[in-house]
């Protein structure tokens, strides 16, 4: 298993019955925006993982 950490959430909006914001990886001061609760589950599980936090999207911070 990979190494905890830290993620502050911050829900912008409530759509379709799921949530879209931004996630911040405070260990690493990353950014991203996810579009439902799924993409940002998915993101928290890939950092803690393999150690990079990266939607499907292109181009976002």
């Amino acid at each position: 298993m990979g190494n905890k950490g830290t993620f502050i959430i911050k829900v912008d909006h409530c759509q379709n019955e799921t949530w879209q914001g931004r996630v911040i990886w405070a260990d690493e001061n990353k950014t991203d925006y996810f579009r439902s609760t799924l993409e940002l589950i998915q993101m928290i599980d890939g950092a803690i993982k393999n150690g990079q936090m990266s939607s499907k999207r292109e181009g976002t911070a």
